[in-house]
């Protein structure tokens, strides 16, 4: 039974936080701060921890990440509502695969994706108690091109998930158009850091800027002509989101969490995986205005998704129906 002492009081869990500065940390930070002017919100990267034990409410991010404070929060709280907010690793590996990543669902009384596509990738049985939350960004007044070159740039971590070497050899297939790229994120696997080392001493335009402050990188999206997501799975890319509020288009992989987000009828898409289709792509949006046009113009046609008031008023929302439903 929930008090009502500690209905007001909710305990996000992320397995990434501040120094991880990565899509998951991003998504709690941003919830935590939609929340606090209801109720008093405490975010952990795993439960329990300071300040938790009373609260009424659990949101929890990455079945498999978060698996232990999820578990221990239903043997704890067995009547108290448990928020699973699943990301793309989550929805396109790991609950096909992962036990921990599986009971996470099972013990869930709410299910959250990020992207209109992740409903298909459940069993239809949880679908039910799913809700679809697009993530959100504040819009930024667009930026003037640069005219003399045409300017790429991909962010996030380096890792295999993120697919950065198609990005890569993307860059150096490109020429002659004269371009710059940029790749900014930190990298979490060794290879990929002497990937991108080779490809600044070996490419000419390409720069790896390492890991920046979200607002650096905001302001390189900014700039930039196209944002490259090359992604082999996505829960719901927080930068595709970015790039919108931008005025920057995207080029993105056809993936199902990518598809989600910008929809079936975007012109912006090359296979996963697919290099010489990227590099075609970036040709045709270097060389041709109209293409570059017409996927800005599809761009902001799904920017109303994108709303930090609409998402803020759906986390509110599912939160206090959450609690409002608990015995």
């Amino acid at each position: 039974m929930v008090s009502s002492s500690d209905t007001s009081k909710v305990v996000i869990v992320s397995p990434a936080l501040r120094e991880a500065n990565n899509g998951n940390w991003h998504t709690a930070q941003r919830w935590a701060r939609f929340l606090s002017g209801q109720h008093q919100t405490t975010l952990l990267d795993d439960w329990p921890g300071p300040g938790a034990a009373a609260a009424g409410i659990m949101v929890a991010l990455h079945a498999r990440r978060s698996a232990p404070s999820i578990q221990a929060w239903a043997r704890q709280n067995p009547d108290k509502p448990l928020v699973l907010v699943l990301t793309g690793t989550d929805l396109y590996r790991d609950i096909q695969s992962d036990a921990d990543a599986r009971l996470s669902l099972a013990l869930a009384s709410h299910l959250v994706v990020l992207q209109e596509n992740g409903l298909e990738a459940l069993p239809p049985a949880l679908r039910a108690r799913t809700r679809v939350i697009y993530q959100s960004a504040r819009p930024l007044q667009p930026a003037r091109k640069p005219r003399r070159a045409f300017r790429a740039v991909m962010v996030g971590h380096l890792r295999d998930e993120k697919d950065p070497l198609t990005y890569l050899r993307a860059a150096a297939a490109a020429y002659p158009t004269p371009m710059h790229f940029e790749q900014i994120g930190a990298a979490l696997q060794p290879e990929l850091a002497q990937a991108a080392q080779a490809a600044a001493q070996s490419v000419a335009g390409y720069r790896w800027l390492g890991n920046l402050p979200r607002a650096t990188a905001r302001q390189h999206i900014k700039r930039a002509h196209v944002l490259v997501n090359s992604s082999l799975m996505e829960g719901g890319a927080q930068v595709i989101i970015e790039a919108v509020q931008s005025g920057t288009a995207v080029l993105a992989s056809a993936v199902s969490g990518n598809i989600g987000m910008l929809g079936a009828d975007y012109q912006g898409y090359f296979p996963a995986g697919d290099d010489a289709a990227l590099a075609a792509l970036l040709q045709r949006c270097a060389t041709q205005p109209a293409v570059l046009a017409r996927l800005e113009q599809q761009c902001r046609a799904r920017a109303h998704l994108f709303s930090p008031d609409l998402e803020k008023r759906l986390v509110i929302n599912l939160v206090n129906s959450a609690l409002k439903a608990s015995p």
